[in-house]
């Protein structure tokens, strides 16, 4: 297991966010993750997937860093069966069910998330989501210093929302899934379509964390910006994306703080035209 004292976690947030934590821990097996639980410090631990989906509201962290990014990511492949560990990212997991001829995944192709993520979000889109696929969840219960299963029709899952996502102390670690066989060729296409429709429309030329709101009932997100004439608003180096109004993008070494900024002001306006109360998707660490 990788220890690193005062990480700068930059690289490992995708708005690309300057901050340092006290210590980061990499973590290569389960008994790695109970080493790091059960040492004798009170320190507070945070986990970190892929880096997406999140907002460092601070530049400092007088915390410990878990994180799952380049590491904990083994999976084995037994007939359509899919068994994968929560670091890996849904890019390198999608290339594994492509060279085995497996159909399912090919949506997840360029959705920026580890497996573990994924699975605690329920991602999804076009009305395709991870819980569709999934058929068990292995999970480390700090609390009880416990590994356990949990079956797909135990963990409750809603939109953007999971039994881990109301038990945000709960660390997944493995997760199975379940396929079906596949042409190559059809395959590789469809996720190649995928990836040109979400780069068409997508800020993908600046650090972004993807959807920063929730879809409220009835309405869309860059919709309401638009408007609104709220796209481009920006606060420091943050600005809500000109291309598609559901995105903060960093344009210039925007801090946590630029952009939890820029929420709060798109909320309030959003909630004095409408009245709707926009639900921030990403978490705020």
């Amino acid at each position: 297991m990788k220890v690193v004292e005062h990480l700068d976690l930059t690289l490992y947030n995708s708005y690309r966010i300057k901050a340092i934590c006290k210590r980061a821990y990499f973590p290569d097996s389960e008994n790695d993750i109970q080493t790091i639980y059960t040492s004798d410090d009170d320190v507070r631990k945070i986990v970190l997937g892929s880096g997406h989906n999140i907002i460092l509201s601070k530049s400092t962290y007088d915390d410990y860093f878990i994180i799952f990014s380049g590491n904990f990511n083994r999976v084995t492949i037994t007939g359509t069966e899919v068994v994968a560990e929560a670091g890996i990212s849904m890019y390198d997991l999608s290339l594994h069910a492509l060279a085995h001829e497996l159909s399912g995944l090919e949506l997840f192709y360029d959705i920026p998330s580890s497996l573990g993520g994924a699975v605690v979000m329920n991602a999804g889109a076009s009305g395709e989501e991870i819980k569709d696929l999934l058929t068990k969840v292995r999970y480390y219960n700090p609390s009880s210093n416990q590994f356990a299963d949990i079956q797909q029709d135990e963990m409750a899952f809603e939109y953007r929302n999971s039994f881990f996502q109301r038990n945000p102390h709960l660390i997944i670690t493995k997760a199975w899934l379940s396929l079906k066989k596949g042409n190559k060729v059809a395959i590789n296409e469809k996720m190649e379509q995928n990836k040109a429709v979400r780069w068409a429309k997508q800020p993908k030329e600046y650090p972004n964390a993807g959807s920063v709101f929730k879809r409220p009932k009835g309405f869309y997100v860059g919709a309401l910006m638009d408007e609104l004439q709220l796209k481009g608003y920006s606060i420091g180096g943050a600005k809500i994306s000109e291309k598609h109004g559901g995105f903060i993008v960093n344009v210039n070494n925007a801090t946590g703080d630029d952009i939890l900024r820029i929420i709060k002001h798109a909320q309030d306006k959003v909630h004095e035209r409408y009245g709707i109360t926009l639900e921030v998707e990403q978490r705020i660490i």
